[in-house]
């Protein structure tokens, strides 16, 4: 499918180090926030799975962190096993690739690699944000299995308790997607 390029916004990705290192995401800024100052930050986090762009509102840094988790739960396994000093992490979103009755009513089990995604998340303190109407985020290609939600977002209690997810979707977000 390939990349989206659109005159009306600027992609950060990162680019890879070796043929098999290419990017599994890609984050969206609306050309409208220069102000805002957007800055990649391989500095902090160099993986192929994650982007962490950070910015500038009214004098303090804040982070945006696109993921996406393949099978093994690799990006899930490293944060866990990195440490980081991330303050003012608003979003951690996209796809995380686990099956959970937490987040999908369709699937009645509990993942223990949900169990390191919330004490990753919490690290950062943020909260999972669920959206106003639950739908489905993988379509199954197969008549014979469920859809499920696979793309998710957690986002700071600030953030959270204000924006109620109005103004994003998830899956096919503009802002942030996966590759």
């Amino acid at each position: 499918m390939g990349i989206v390029n659109h005159p009306n916004w600027l992609m950060f990705t990162r680019e890879p180090v070796s043929s098999n290192d290419s990017p599994q995401v890609a984050i969206f800024i609306n050309i409208r926030l220069p102000s805002l100052h957007f800055s990649l930050r391989k500095d902090v986090i160099n993986h192929r799975d994650i982007l962490l762009l950070s910015f500038l509102n009214n004098g303090d840094s804040f982070w945006i962190m696109n993921v996406y988790s393949d099978s093994s739960h690799s990006m899930i396994k490293y944060l866990k096993g990195t440490e980081l000093n991330i303050r003012n992490l608003l979003i951690m979103t996209e796809d995380f690739n686990i099956r959970d009755s937490l987040w999908d009513p369709l699937y009645s089990f509990h993942s223990s690699i949900s169990n390191d995604l919330f004490a990753i998340a919490d690290s950062f303190n943020l909260f999972l944000s669920f959206p106003t109407e639950q739908v489905p985020t993988r379509f199954s290609d197969n008549a014979n299995d469920l859809n499920s939600v696979l793309d998710l977002m957690f986002c700071d209690v600030i953030l959270k308790k204000s924006t109620r997810m109005s103004f994003i979707q998830i899956g096919g977000s503009p802002l942030i997607t996966h590759l």
